[in-house]
């Protein structure tokens, strides 16, 4: 047993331990020990479609009192900065231009066009095409230079584009070409409504309806094929309504009328009734083919591709020479539809839908994207979140991470079967990984993979 004395010491041994001042303290507890921080979580920002102003070039006819005004109000409503301005000596008295002189207008736009713009808007109406053995849209001719392997032999097939259906987010850069538009307003008015409507397109996310129409005329409705399947492939996609409308017996009609919330129409006429009596979202794309739709002004006896900018679209589309009636030559509704919704601008999407555009001439605000597209990668509950609405149909894509030991691992891969908005998940990466990356169908090659992104480390 103790002895009183060592019981004694002890117990003041413990009071003078006490954390507590008065009169016998308290007895001492351990100290509380901070849980050592969480590793940081590598993010990783993910690419969304779409150009921005800053990748556009405005090109004005100098001295052109009616491109000039255009152009000014264009800059100031999308924010152009002022260096990819360039104004140019153009004939706008004549519809077309020799090749010849054209060649020395594109070297000239080449030249000045700052080095990061990706695709132009041309501000005049006139010249709209190039004319050297064969006739190409000026839009085209810009993007690819004149050159008759892409307009050559009229009924027969044509060069085609590298951009058709690509991923790609830079032509310029990817393609070494730049996808043009012309705004293609005869007035300063029009001009301000058409941009007006693009600007309002803007992130949207609009509810509305698409018209795909075969029509009784069997040389211009052979597009039928790329539309029949469109209507169920896009049910359940809050929004968009697809329409498939056969008519080629005969026994209904040839167009709509008296439709509103109008996202979509594609047809196949040489004048195309009633559109004026449709009610058009902004953003709406309408393009009907048939030989001189893009011939402007006057369409060479058939309805011009302007008459849909008046009726309310955003943009449209056609031939500015006899292409006969090849589908590679016009836009495809499947393409331009799914890259449209899934965040391009009206620009890239109609682009991207038209295999061999030498021929044709694209109209429209380039930058009109109602289905902006915004993709980020979050961490919710200890797992990656992923919310896109980017990805292609049938592709694979893959988030991986680098280990301690320098190479890949894959955390996931993902392959969805359409356009549609997409919550996808993946783990966390162990504490010592020290990169992230995204990788999907190349911007050049969709068929082949490429790196998307990479965190730094």
């Amino acid at each position: 047993m103790f002895s009183r004395c060592v019981v004694l010491a002890l117990l003041l041994l413990a009071a003078s331990c006490g954390g507590g001042g008065g009169a016998g303290g308290t007895v001492a507890t351990p100290p509380v020990v901070a849980p050592p921080s969480p590793t940081p979580t590598l993010t990783l920002a993910l690419p969304s479609a779409g150009l921005r102003a800053a990748q556009l070039g405005v090109l004005v006819a100098q001295g052109d009192a009616l491109s000039e005004s255009i152009a000014s109000y264009y800059v100031a409503a999308r924010g152009i900065p002022p260096a990819n301005v360039i104004r140019v000596a153009v004939p706008t008295g004549s519809d077309s231009m020799a090749a010849s002189a054209f060649a020395s207008l594109k070297a000239d736009i080449d030249a000045r066009l700052p080095a990061g713009v990706q695709a132009t808007l041309v501000t005049w109406s006139a010249p709209s095409r190039v004319q050297g053995s064969c006739s190409m849209g000026l839009t085209s001719a810009l993007a690819f230079g004149f050159d008759a392997q892409y307009c050559g032999g009229g009924c027969a097939a044509t060069k085609a584009s590298t951009y058709f259906d690509s991923e790609s987010n830079q032509p310029w850069t990817d393609h070494a070409m730049r996808p043009s538009m012309m705004l293609g307003a005869k007035s300063l008015a029009a001009a301000q409504a058409l941009i007006d409507r693009g600007v309002q397109a803007d992130n949207t996310q609009p509810v509305g309806d698409g018209y795909l129409v075969r029509t009784t005329d069997g040389a211009r409705n052979v597009r039928y094929t790329d539309y029949t399947a469109l209507p169920a492939l896009w049910v359940g996609n809050a929004g968009l309504q697809l329409n498939y409308i056969d008519n080629s017996g005969g026994a209904g009609a040839n167009s709509i009328s008296n439709k509103t919330n109008v996202l979509f129409y594609f047809t196949g006429l040489t004048t195309v009734p009633n559109i004026a009596t449709n009610l058009y979202r902004p953003g709406a794309v309408a393009d009907h083919l048939t030989s001189f739709g893009g011939f402007l002004p006057s369409g060479n006896g058939q309805m011009p591709i302007t008459h849909w900018l008046d009726a309310g679209a955003t943009a449209s589309f056609g031939t500015v020479e006899e292409p006969c009636n090849y589908t590679a030559k016009f836009s495809q509704a499947s393409v331009l539809i799914d890259q449209y919704y899934r965040g391009a601008t009206v620009l890239e999407a109609y682009w991207k839908s038209v295999q061999w555009p030498g021929q044709g001439l694209f109209i429209g605000e380039p930058l009109a994207r109602p289905f902006a597209n915004t993709t980020t990668l979050t961490v919710v509950n200890g797992q990656y979140s992923i919310t896109t609405r980017a990805l292609r149909a049938n592709a694979n894509y893959g988030l991986d991470y680098k280990s301690a030991a320098g190479t890949w691992v894959s955390l996931a891969t993902f392959r969805v079967s359409r356009a549609q908005l997409q919550s996808l998940s993946a783990p966390l990466p162990p504490a010592t990984a020290t990169q992230l990356r995204w990788v999907g169908p190349c911007a050049v090659d969709s068929s082949k993979q490429c790196t998307l992104a990479v965190s730094g480390g």
